[in-house]
């Protein structure tokens, strides 16, 4: 298969998750809050649950759903959708977000509370490939977070 060549909607990534939380109205407040989102868009449906959302955090976008919404004619897909914290905090993926400062980005989170599972520390990958500066933490409902840093970046880049 070959790589994409056009180029997305103005203003979409070429890839962006969702994630989906039992409020996802408060959700969208503390992500904002905590972690430095803005919200592109929020459309709430009649009852007041959230339809559609996007955070963005410079040139990267997420969507934040809510669990439990089913609408009419578009099928059972949606039921399936859940929380960590419906899952006794398990995960079945990781959202990555690169930020500036990595240590005043998680002192803010960590105030916000955010649980911290992994605080702030330097890799070094190796003269060939790059130095960062990362910490891990679960959102509200128990999403996991990395925010990195790239501290250095080899001239010559990875070995192929």
């Amino acid at each position: 298969m070959k790589a994409p060549t056009k180029p997305t909607p103005p203003g979409w990534p070429r890839i962006a998750s969702v994630v989906y939380y039992d409020d996802a109205e408060t959700a969208i407040d503390w992500l904002c809050h905590a972690f430095g989102f803005m919200v592109r868009i929020k459309v709430a449906g009649e009852d007041g649950s959230i339809v559609h959302c996007e955070l963005v955090y410079g040139d990267g976008m997420i969507m934040v759903g809510q669990t439990g919404r089913q609408d009419e004619g578009k099928g059972n897909w949606q039921s399936c959708q859940t929380s960590p914290r419906a899952l006794a905090q398990r995960n079945t993926q990781s959202l990555c977000v690169q930020v500036d400062d990595v240590d005043v980005h998680c002192e803010r989170a960590r105030t916000s509370g955010a649980t911290i599972y992994s605080d702030p520390a330097t890799t070094d990958h190796g003269e060939k490939y790059w130095t960062d500066r990362s910490y891990g933490a679960r959102d509200l409902e128990g999403h996991m977070w990395w925010f990195i840093q790239r501290l250095k970046t080899s001239a010559s880049g990875p070995i192929a």
